[in-house]
C-alpha cells in the first residue's frame, strides 16, 4: 500500500511508489503521477519507472518523468510548475520519501506571497519546509 500524503485538493507526494501502487493510485482518483526519483538511484531492486509509466497510463492516468537529485534546480523548479499548470489534476508525485517531491511543489509557488501558508501545509502532511521560508 502506498504511503500517499495529501497536501492539497489538487496535489499529494509518496515516498518511492512501484507498479502495484497503481491500481491503488487510481482507486483514489489521481489522474497524473510525476516520477521526481532517478531510476537506480536506489540500486538494482528500485522500481523502474517505465513499469510504473506502463501501469499507470493502462489505467488511464498521465504519467510524468521529472527525476532529479539534490535539491531542485530553477529548471526543476519550472518543470514541475508547467507540469501542475497543465497535468490532469489531482496530481501524486513521488520521490525516495516525498521530501524532494514536495520542496519542488513548494518552490514552484515561491514568490506567490505565501510562505507561511506552504510551510504550514507542507507541515500537515509530514514534511517541515521552514527552512526554505525565506526563498518561497
Amino acid at each position: 500500500m502506498a504511503d500517499i500524503r495529501k497536501v492539497t485538493d489538487y496535489f499529494a507526494v509518496a515516498p518511492q511508489i512501484d507498479e502495484s501502487d497503481v491500481e491503488e493510485i487510481a482507486s483514489r482518483g489521481y489522474k497524473t503521477i510525476i516520477a521526481n526519483r532517478p531510476d537506480g538511484e536506489g540500486g538494482i531492486d528500485q522500481p523502474r519507472m517505465g513499469s510504473i509509466r506502463t501501469k499507470a497510463e493502462g489505467k488511464g492516468i498521465t504519467f510524468v518523468a521529472l527525476p532529479f537529485s539534490g535539491a531542485p534546480t530553477p529548471e526543476i523548479i519550472e518543470r514541475m510548475q508547467s507540469i501542475l499548470n497543465e497535468a490532469p489534476t489531482p496530481v501524486l508525485a513521488y520521490c525516495r520519501t516525498g521530501t524532494r517531491s514536495i520542496t519542488a511543489w513548494a518552490l514552484s509557488h515561491g514568490g506567490q506571497g505565501q510562505a507561511d501558508e506552504i510551510v504550514d501545509t507542507a507541515a500537515d502532511a509530514g514534511y517541515d519546509l521552514s527552512s526554505l521560508k525565506s526563498l518561497l
